[in-house]
């Protein structure tokens, strides 16, 4: 995979992700454990051995962040 194709699967998260939860986090605390919660999702994926899994989950990750640095 290619940086532009990673960071368009993280550009396609985080739209479908604002449009499904419109508005910012309610604070820090809230952007913080939301990125926690996916990394915790992430890790079920790497201790399954899933790939694709960790695919997934890494990309809501990323996208979490450039919402939280978003809200910012």
């Amino acid at each position: 995979m290619t940086l532009d194709e990673a960071l368009a699967l993280v550009r396609e998260e985080f739209l479908r992700a604002t449009k499904k939860h419109p508005g910012s986090f309610n604070s820090s605390h809230e952007g913080w454990a939301v990125i926690w919660e996916e990394l915790d999702e992430m890790w079920d994926e790497v201790r399954a051995n899933n790939r694709e899994g960790q695919r997934h989950e890494v990309v809501q990750v990323g996208a979490m962040a450039v919402r939280y640095l978003v809200d910012l």
